[in-house]
C-alpha cells in the first residue's frame, strides 16, 4: 500500500488535495536525486514511515494513493510525478495501522494495553519492549523501569539479572537497602574498585560503553511480497524482532571502534573470562 499524509485540511506542503483526483508535477525522467525537490509528490509504503512527517498522534489525515507515473525511492520515502488519491484511510483500519487495538494507546504496538510505542508485550509505557509492565525502553524482561534489560524488575540499564539497584534508597547510585549515602566503592569484575558509580559514569570507561548502541529489539518491516500474500501482515506492517542478551552484546561490540574497545579493556579490574561469561564476547 502507498500512503500519503496530510494535515487536517487534506493539505500537504501548502497544496490542497481531494479524494478521487489525480495530481502531476509534469516533471519527466525523475531520479532519486529528485526526492527532495518539487519534481515529485511524496508518500511512503507504510503508515509508520509517514509518521515522522505527519505524526499519527495529531489531527493529520492519511490516504491510499495510486502511482500513475514514474516512481523513485530511497527505501524510506517515495515520490512520483503522477499520483491519484484513491481513498481516505479512517476508522478501524486506521486504528489497526496505528496499532491502536487490544487496549493500546501508544502507536505501532503488536501487544496489548501499551501506552508507549513499538511494543510487542503488554502493559508497557515505554517503547520497543517485548516484555510486560515496563516503563523503560527496549526491554525483553518484565517490570523494568530502566532500559535494555533482559532480566526483571530492574531500574538500571543493560542488566541480564533481576531486581538490580536495591530497595528503599533515598540517595542516588546505591544498590544497597535503606541507604541514604551513595556507594563509594563499587565492585567492577567482582572486585572493589575504589570508585563510586557516579565517578564511573563520569569516566572515559562509561563513555566508551555508551559509544555503541545496545538494543535487544528491532522493528522489522514485512516485505511488499509478504504484505501482498498475508492480509494481516499488510495491516501489522512489521514485527518486533527480539535478540538474546548475548546477541545484543555481540552487535554492540561489533559496532564499536577499536579505540573504545581498548578503553573498555582498560576498565579497572578487567577480567577477560568474566567479560566473556557476561557478554559472550571472547577477548583474544
Amino acid at each position: 500500500m502507498r500512503i500519503k499524509g496530510f494535515d487536517k485540511n487534506l493539505c500537504c506542503r501548502g497544496m490542497q488535495y481531494e479524494v478521487g483526483k489525480e495530481y502531476s508535477t509534469d516533471a519527466k525522467n525523475i531520479t532519486n536525486d529528485d526526492l527532495c525537490s518539487e519534481a515529485v509528490l511524496h508518500y511512503c509504503d507504510s503508515l509508520q514511515r509517514v509518521h515522522p512527517h505527519y505524526h499519527c498522534d495529531e489531527d493529520n489525515r492519511y490516504c491510499e494513493i495510486e502511482v500513475l507515473g514514474e516512481e523513485v525511492t530511497d527505501g524510506e520515502k517515495y515520490g512520483s510525478n503522477h499520483i491519484k488519491i484513491i481513498r481516505e484511510i479512517t476508522g478501524e483500519e486506521l486504528d489497526v495501522l496505528k496499532g491502536l487495538v487490544n487496549g493500546n494507546t501508544g502507536l505501532f504496538n503488536s501487544g496489548n494495553w501499551n501506552s508507549g510505542n513499538w511494543n510487542s508485550g503488554d502493559w508497557n509505557s515505554g517503547h520497543r519492549n517485548s516484555g510486560y509492565l515496563n516503563s523503560g525502553d527496549r526491554n525483553i524482561g518484565d517490570r523494568n523501569s530502566g532500559d535494555s534489560n533482559s532480566g526483571y524488575r530492574n531500574s538500571g540499564n543493560w542488566n541480564s539479572g533481576d531486581r538490580n539497584s536495591g530497595l528503599f534508597n533515598s540517595c542516588n547510585n546505591s544498590n544497597g537497602i535503606f541507604c541514604n549515602a551513595e556507594d563509594g566503592d563499587i565492585r567492577i569484575f567482582n572486585i572493589h574498585s575504589g570508585m563510586s558509580l557516579s565517578e564511573f559514569r563520569r569516566s572515559k570507561y562509561y563513555e566508551a560503553l555508551l559509544s555503541s548502541d545496545f538494543s535487544l529489539t528491532k522493528w522489522v518491516e514485512y516485505t511488499d511480497k509478504e504484505k501482498k500474500e498475508d492480509a494481516r501482515k499488510a495491516l501489522d506492517e512489521g514485527y518486533l524482532k527480539v535478540f538474546t542478551y548475548k546477541e545484543a552484546c555481540a552487535t554492540w561490540w561489533s559496532r564499536m571502534s577499536e579505540s573504545n574497545r581498548d578503553i573498555i579493556k582498560g576498565i579497572p579490574n578487567f577480567d577477560a573470562g568474566i567479560f566473556e561469561d557476561v557478554t559472550g564476547i571472547k577477548i583474544e
